[in-house]
């Protein structure tokens, strides 16, 4: 409501890295994501749910999904103008609808056929009803192209990446009148077996890790188990965890001699101390940020344009 989000970011009280832009490939994952930060909601405070807008097909069982889930006292619905592809998620659809990873009540009798009204109807003793008990708020806009996916999609891409260049902001120093380039900023050592690592989105083979995470993005996290090797690492989780981040970080370069990463984040030294885990997901440095770097002379790091379109 304030603006841009990149113009005013703050540090979330609870946060996990999804590490996609879309959760479209692993729905149950995006699901425990969602039950681990809601637990930590003490209710003290009212909270507002930001949904996503993937409200076709699965997405729409997903929302279904995460309503019963989170059993929330008010629902907004804002409707697109002359689409009629989402029904309005009335207490009762929600009730009786069948969600992506969850099973919808079955109707009673009655209301099987057609007798009597919300107030008639009966539930099975014992059955908690509390995610059929909210309040839906129905906006229809009146004007046309009201949320047009195309340009929404577009929108998000650039706001992402002026969320990321926000970010890293933070690493320059208020006292320097200049902007720094990345490259000449100090980057903090990070032993090989100091921290677990795991590609998220995608398998990578052992031998060709380093590769797909040097110059990358990564969400710098806790794991409740304590980081054990024996060896100089590096030390590869076999499955996604879910767990805490703390930060963001770029590896901007890694010691292969010294087993050695190089990260640069703005991730204050007290709470580095507690990150045990790096994840490396699908989500890109601006191409700014590489394309950009000032005195370099000949060709930029990590930058090519011999590069084959047809694979």
């Amino acid at each position: 409501l304030p603006g841009p989000p990149f113009t005013h970011q703050q540090m979330p009280s609870k946060m996990v890295y999804y590490g996609q832009t879309s959760c479209e490939q692993d729905t149950e994952r995006y699901l425990d994501v969602v039950k681990y930060v809601f637990s930590y909601y003490k209710k003290e405070v009212p909270l507002v749910i930001n949904t996503m807008g993937w409200v076709k097909g699965e997405g729409l069982l997903l929302l279904i999904d995460i309503i019963r889930l989170l059993s929330p006292s008010h629902i907004v619905q804002m409707d697109m103008y002359d689409w009629k592809a989402m029904p309005p998620l009335t207490p009762e659809h929600v009730h009786f609808s069948a969600g992506l990873h969850t099973k919808g009540k079955q109707q009673s009798k009655c209301k099987q056929l057609g007798v009597g009204s919300m107030e008639s109807w009966t539930y099975p003793e014992g059955e908690d009803v509390s995610a059929a008990q909210h309040k839906l708020l129905y906006v229809h806009p009146e004007f046309p192209r009201a949320g047009v996916a195309g340009e929404a999609r577009v929108h998000s891409t650039i706001l992402r990446d002026m969320s990321i260049l926000g970010y890293l902001g933070h690493l320059q120093s208020p006292d320097i009148g200049a902007v720094l380039p990345l490259h000449s900023l100090v980057p903090y050592q990070v032993p090989f077996n100091a921290v677990a690592l795991r590609v998220i989105h995608t398998d990578v083979a052992p031998s060709n890790i380093m590769y797909a995470v040097n110059a990358s993005w990564v969400g710098l996290c806790c794991i409740p188990e304590e980081v054990r090797c024996q060896t100089e690492g590096p030390v590869l989780l076999t499955q996604t965890p879910v767990c805490d981040c703390l930060g963001f970080g770029i590896v901007r370069g890694v010691d292969m001699v010294k087993k050695l990463y190089h990260i640069l984040t703005p991730v204050p030294p007290a709470n580095l101390r507690l990150v045990n885990c790096l994840l490396l997901g699908n989500i890109a440095i601006p191409n700014c940020v590489f394309v950009g770097q000032q005195g370099i002379e000949g060709e930029i790091p990590y930058v090519t344009s011999d590069y084959n379109y047809s694979i």
